[in-house]
């Protein structure tokens, strides 16, 4: 078995009395894809802001491919390999399409940020900012403003700022979140080829069961912040305790 490239150890954060992530030690390993699901409320979107730095953890620590990054700041953490789409898209809406992925490689690259000595100075950045269009199928939208995008493609921008990054661990909170279904399938392609990629780890919160068992590795159930089953999809979502109490009939009925 590959040594995991994320470890969170006893994360824990409270809020006053509430309890939001108690104690959760997960290992995610390279070449596999792991699905965090549970009720509303259950720590989902909390658990991954301590992984990637949004909030501080009240206990516990968050490895990075064996270097504790428990205390580094977002930007620290995005250059030594971790890597987000929001669920609410976190684009520059002024800029092109190639314009927002020209920064993410350009930064990437530490080469500072001017975007009008860019094409003359880093042409190099411009082409491999291109060719990561050309990989998400947004060529043809490469000099439209980004305000101008449907939220679709929009989704899709975001997933090609991540690709550009070339993160080691990519994390992603309901990607297909408000897309039509004529939409979603194309972000879930675009998954699925990370997810191809035996380096990298991907960490997917999710509602939709069917997307989850076409993508899922692994499931990991949280509740009340708690984890309380990891393992197989076939056997977590067997588990009665996951279906009756976590998953509810969503499970069996989609």
């Amino acid at each position: 078995m590959s040594q995991p490239s994320l470890v969170t150890k006893d994360l824990t954060i409270r809020f006053g009395g509430h309890v939001a992530v108690d104690r959760v030690s997960c290992a995610f390993r390279p070449g596999e894809l792991t699905a965090i699901v549970g009720p509303n409320g259950a720590g989902k979107t909390t658990y991954f802001n301590l992984i990637s730095g949004q909030l501080s953890p009240t206990a516990g620590r968050v490895e990075l491919l064996g270097q504790d990054i428990t205390r580094f700041t977002v930007s620290a953490r995005t250059h030594a390999g971790l890597g987000r789409a929001f669920q609410l898209t976190n684009l520059f809406p002024r800029l092109t399409v190639l314009e927002n992925v020209r920064l993410v490689v350009q930064a990437r690259a530490r080469r500072g940020f001017n975007l009008f000595t860019m094409a003359q100075s880093h042409r190099d950045l411009t082409e491999q900012a291109a060719q990561v269009l050309e990989q998400v199928r947004l060529t043809h939208l490469a000099d439209q403003t980004v305000s101008a995008l449907s939220h679709g493609d929009q989704r899709k921008l975001e997933v090609a700022a991540l690709i550009a990054l070339k993160p080691k661990v990519f994390m992603f909170d309901e990607p297909t979140a408000g897309m039509s279904v004529e939409e979603a399938p194309v972000i879930l392609d675009l998954i699925a080829g990370i997810k191809a990629d035996p380096e990298a780890t991907v960490l997917l919160v999710e509602h939709k069961m069917d997307v989850i068992r076409s993508l899922a590795d692994r499931i990991m159930v949280l509740h009340n912040g708690a984890l309380v089953a990891d393992g197989a999809p076939a056997e977590v979502m067997a588990s009665d305790i996951v279906q009756e109490a976590y998953l509810g009939k969503e499970l069996t009925d989609v």
